[in-house]
């Protein structure tokens, strides 16, 4: 069973969070989204309080346990929204034809070549940067420059995130015993693939301009996977939307979902 929290009122709204993070990981922007939206933000296993199961390291394991928590709940046809890991799951769940309304922001599985080994070494070389770093994160968080330093690749302008927000997230990654292997897993995964018709709800790509891990590349090979969808760009944001541009992919998120549909 997957740990989530629900709040708010309004028209329901799934959130999936990615590698390494947990519901927190939407805290800039949960708040606001409660106001006008019935929010679920889960943890995905291994993640936060949810507890890891057999299949906890690959995407495979993790798209299906999202489905069938949809399945679970009885949710099926709810808008989501995800991020990163999270967003190529909720295109995934939108090729199964689960989900409504779906926003994938800056979703990975769109690499290619040398992309894929870019994706892997420097992603595994920052979770043990940040390991190491121990009893030392929140002090190095909280300051500018080390926040900078530390989230080169990830914010296009980390000197004005939280360091409060930025601490409680690296901290998840350092503790999240599942993520070297799904950066193996994603690594080395076929690509994610489309759906074989036109999807019958809105999808929604985001993507920001400075992402320096899903590379801005990849977001036409996004859209050619699902060619109904609307690509929404994101300037000066990095990997992180609701980090970069909190106030946009607010907007975003509600102008994209919670519409009735035939």
């Amino acid at each position: 069973m997957l740990n989530f929290i629900r709040q708010g009122t309004g028209p329901s709204l799934l959130l999936v969070h990615g590698i390494g993070g947990s519901w927190r990981s939407w805290n800039t922007i949960l708040p606001a989204l409660s106001e006008v939206r019935d929010v679920v933000a889960l943890d995905l296993p291994g993640h936060g309080g949810s507890p890891a199961v057999a299949s906890s390291g690959t995407f495979k394991g993790l798209a299906d346990s999202v489905e069938n928590f949809i399945v679970d709940q009885g949710i099926e046809g709810i808008d989501i929204v995800g991020s990163s890991l999270g967003a190529r799951i909720v295109l995934e769940m939108a090729r199964r034809g689960k989900v409504g309304a779906t926003i994938a922001l800056d979703p990975g599985g769109f690499w290619r070549g040398w992309e894929r080994t870019y994706f892997r070494i420097t992603l595994s070389a920052s979770i043990r940067l940040v390991r190491g770093l121990g009893s030392t994160l929140p002090t190095l968080s909280r300051n500018a420059v080390t926040r900078t330093m530390l989230l080169a690749q990830l914010s296009a302008r980390p000197w004005k995130l939280d360091g409060t927000i930025v601490t409680a997230e690296l901290k998840s990654f350092a503790t999240t015993k599942t993520f070297d292997a799904i950066v193996r897993d994603l690594a080395t995964a076929p690509e994610q693939q489309g759906p074989a018709a036109k999807t019958s709800q809105p999808v929604v790509i985001g993507w920001g301009r400075q992402d320096r891990l899903c590379l801005p590349r990849q977001a036409a090979r996004a859209m050619e996977a699902f060619p109904s969808a609307r690509l929404h760009w994101f300037e000066k944001c990095g990997h992180f939307p609701m980090w970069d541009q909190p106030e946009e992919t607010i907007q975003l998120i509600l102008g994209e979902t919670g519409k009735t549909r035939e």
